[in-house]
């Protein structure tokens, strides 16, 4: 049997047909996956027990579940989601005092293997599907509704996975997150965080992709980032930069750029300054974020050459913020990301 969620509305309607019912029920039921968010034909409760019964009979309905979760001293709460196959991944839930950002997944594990991150621990396990994508969406602004009383806000794709490698899924989520048939959010709202994946970044454009894009840079010496970064082996900054100017050039986007400060590693002044040389072919904002302890043995950059490296950039009128971790304390905060005993 198919999924009902991985039908076409024309076959659902088609389908409702050859079974006697009327072409209005698709619309119905349509709006119960996608902006009521059902998770079982019986919480469809303007349909009719015997249609109920006849769907249930005919497709199946999996869903994305939460199987555990932390809170922060903070506020900020990480959850675990179990998934159809067993396998499980992790959002999280950050509130501040005007807003809450969902951060979701996109794949079991990750395989580019970046050093300072524990997702790249876990390898590479599988894509996630678009329902499991928007799974987490749906569940994690539920809980958001229930532990800070507000829908969420914001969402960042900065979970566990890159995105870039699983385009069509995440495009198809996207999608729905912010039809008006399904969720309804402003694509401003969502941010797509890739560690650089030069085709994707073109094929974004040539999608004219509304959303933000960050690029998690965190080191602007090739060498030193390829030592640290595999990635940057296939995706060298010539392709990266080229790309990330035609995103500009297409859509007008200004880039964010992610940047792990870890010490002695990318935090002097010379690296302010290779920072600054990257980013001129187009137009950014930086974020410098703290670095959140794994088991990689990395340490985050002493003060003073945060300091320094701040300096050095705004004498160079770039937009700089220092992002704080949130959710240390329950392993939620930026690379924290792992869950053990994947089956």
């Amino acid at each position: 049997m198919k999924d009902i969620r991985h039908i076409s509305q024309e076959e659902l309607v088609s389908f409702l047909l050859s079974i006697g019912e009327k072409k209005f029920r698709a619309s119905q039921i349509a709006e119960w996956l996608w902006k009521k968010g059902a998770a079982s034909f019986e919480e469809m409760s303007n349909l009719s027990q015997s249609l109920r019964s006849r769907l249930q009979e005919s497709f199946t309905f999996t869903h994305a579940e939460i199987s555990d979760h932390r809170q922060s001293t903070d506020g900020t709460r990480k959850y675990i989601f179990r998934l159809h196959d067993g396998k499980q991944v992790e959002g999280v839930l950050i509130p501040t005092e005007t807003r809450v950002t969902a951060c979701i997944s996109s794949q079991v594990g990750c395989a580019l293997r970046c050093s300072f991150c524990a997702t790249g621990t876990m390898g590479f396990i599988r894509n996630l599907d678009f329902t499991e994508i928007f799974d987490q969406f749906i569940l994690l602004d539920k809980e958001a509704q229930t532990n800070y009383n507000q829908h969420i806000t914001n969402i960042v794709y900065m979970g566990m996975g890159e995105p870039l490698l699983n385009y069509d899924a995440v495009m198809r989520s996207i999608a729905l997150i912010t039809s008006p048939n399904g969720q309804g959010l402003s694509p401003s709202r969502i941010t797509l965080s890739t560690v650089g994946i030069a085709p994707g970044i073109r094929k974004l454009a040539d999608d004219g992709f509304k959303p933000e894009v960050a690029l998690s840079l965190h080191c602007a010496d090739e060498l030193k980032r390829r030592q640290r970064m595999p990635v940057t082996e296939t995706q060298n900054f010539e392709k990266l930069r080229e790309a990330l100017v035609y995103l500009h050039e297409k859509t007008g986007k200004r880039i964010t750029i992610e940047y792990l400060m870890l010490k002695n590693w990318n935090d002097s002044v010379e690296d302010a300054r290779k920072l600054f040389r990257f980013c001129q072919p187009f137009p950014v904002k930086i974020n410098l974020i703290e670095y959140n302890s794994t088991e990689s043995g990395y340490e985050k950059s002493p003060e003073e050459n945060v300091r320094k490296f701040v300096e050095f950039l705004e004498s160079k009128n770039m937009v700089v913020n220092i992002r704080h971790s949130r959710g240390k304390d329950i392993d939620a905060a930026c690379g924290q990301l792992v869950k053990k005993g994947q089956n």
